[in-house]
């Protein structure tokens, strides 16, 4: 089996999140194919999703698949509309196309972006949180633990006198430690990790181990970190359950605002994410982060 194949077949284990998603997929962007800023010549994109109200708290959801697949149409959080939200779907340069930090540069790019636009739009500039899942869980956990980091911030876009910091932080079943991974892997995981990192990384984390921690929230943690929503399966087989154990604890340790939920049974992704249950959840965290004057 191919590294192509390999990946493919294990993204199937989270083909219920699509499904689950399917209302996204019925609802069509307010803007579609928004040009946030260009890197070597290509356009970056995102899709914005828009409530009825205006100054509502804006949430940049970052898909996964490996940092090399995946789409912006992977959005499985329409439901969060109706409840005066707004969305922003970005796409990233995947890893063949420009290895790491050009993920985080990216999307840091898109949040200065998105707050520049925010009077245009009708959301909130102030009040913006990041999420996403399995390899976007890990990159919306290290876009939110490193507002300010030079050599993650970059230099995209024509924004850059904006902020990308955010308020709030969800990482669904992400990575948190790339030092530590491989070793907490079962097999498939191993089969799906190793190639994933190499492309992403250049190395495997051992042979690269500098930027391997740079890549890791875990080592960028500091007091202003924002508040930090945790959810991951206790069968995962593709991305331990350790890594959001050690996240959660890392928090916990400088007396920050986290909270681990741990989806019992569930495996890497599916329809229990983004079932009624988990949604609550999420968006009451949101709502205590975000607009703390309705809760």
């Amino acid at each position: 089996m191919t590294y192509t194949d390999t990946i493919r077949s294990a993204m199937l284990f989270g083909s219920a999140l699509l499904a689950a998603g399917a209302a996204s997929a019925q609802t069509a962007p307010t803007h579609a194919d928004v040009e946030y800023a260009r890197a070597d010549g290509e356009a970056l994109l995102l899709d914005l999703y828009l409530p009825d109200e205006r100054g509502a708290p804006l949430l940049v959801w970052v898909h996964g698949g490996a940092w090399e697949f995946g789409s912006k149409a992977d959005m499985p959080l329409a439901a969060l509309l109706p409840r005066g939200y707004a969305i922003a779907s970005v796409e990233f340069r995947r890893a063949s196309v420009g290895r790491f930090p050009a993920q985080v540069h990216d999307i840091k790019a898109a949040i200065r972006y998105l707050r520049a636009k925010a009077a245009e739009h009708g959301y909130d500039a102030e009040r913006i949180a990041v999420l996403g899942a399995s390899s976007g869980g890990h990159l919306a956990a290290l876009v939110g633990v490193t507002n300010g980091h030079a050599e993650l911030e970059g230099t995209l876009g024509e924004h850059r006198g904006e902020s990308s910091a955010v308020q709030a932080a969800v990482s669904f079943f992400g990575a948190s430690n790339l030092t530590t991974i491989l070793a907490q892997s079962t097999p498939l995981g191993l089969r799906v990790r190793e190639p994933a990192l190499e492309r992403l990384l250049g190395a495997l984390p051992d042979q690269a181990p500098e930027l391997a921690q740079l890549a890791s929230p875990v080592f960028h943690l500091d007091a202003s970190d924002p508040p930090l929503l945790l959810l991951h399966g206790d069968q995962d087989p593709q991305m331990p359950i350790n890594q959001a154990h050690e996240l959660d604890g890392a928090y916990r340790k400088l007396g920050l605002d986290v909270a681990l939920i741990v989806v019992h049974g569930a495996a890497h992704g599916g329809a229990a994410f983004f079932d009624e249950e988990r949604l609550e959840a999420v968006s009451g965290f949101l709502d205590r982060t975000l607009r703390p004057d309705r809760t």
